[in-house]
C-alpha cells in the first residue's frame, strides 16, 4: 500500500502550507459518501473504481480561497488541500485539475496488487 505527501509552504518562514498532497492507506467510501450527504460536491470520475468529494472556502472571510477534494480507491486516500487560493480563481477546479493530474498515477499504483517475491 503507497504512503507519502507532499506540501508548499508559504515563503515568509511561518510554516504555513499553501498546498498539501497526502497519500494514506485510510481510504473509506463510507465517509465519502457521508460528506457527500451533508453537502460537499461528488469528485467527477477520475480513477476506476474511485470515489471522492471536493469543498471550498472555509468559515472565516480570510479563508474563503481555501479547497480541498478526497479521492478514495480501495482503502487508498489521496488528499490535495488548498489552504489559500488566489481571490478571483476558481480555487476548488485548481485543486479538482491536480487530482485529476496526479491521481491516476498515484492512488492507481498505491491500489495496485504487489507481486510477492520469492
Amino acid at each position: 500500500m503507497g504512503i507519502g505527501g507532499c506540501a508548499i509552504y508559504q515563503p515568509t518562514g511561518d510554516k504555513k502550507k499553501l498546498l498539501d498532497v497526502d497519500l494514506t492507506p485510510e481510504g473509506g467510501e463510507e465517509w465519502v459518501r457521508a460528506q457527500i450527504k451533508a453537502g460537499d460536491k461528488p469528485l467527477p470520475e477520475i480513477v476506476p473504481g474511485g470515489i471522492g468529494f471536493y469543498t471550498q472556502g472555509g468559515t472565516v472571510e480570510a479563508d474563503k480561497t481555501m479547497a480541498g477534494a478526497v479521492l478514495v480507491r480501495g482503502k487508498a486516500q489521496l488528499f490535495v488541500g488548498m489552504s489559500r487560493g488566489l481571490e478571483g480563481r476558481d480555487n476548488a477546479a485548481d485543486v479538482i485539475a491536480l487530482m485529476k493530474l496526479i491521481a491516476p498515477k498515484l492512488i492507481t499504483d498505491a491500489t495496485a496488487p504487489r507481486k510477492k517475491k520469492g
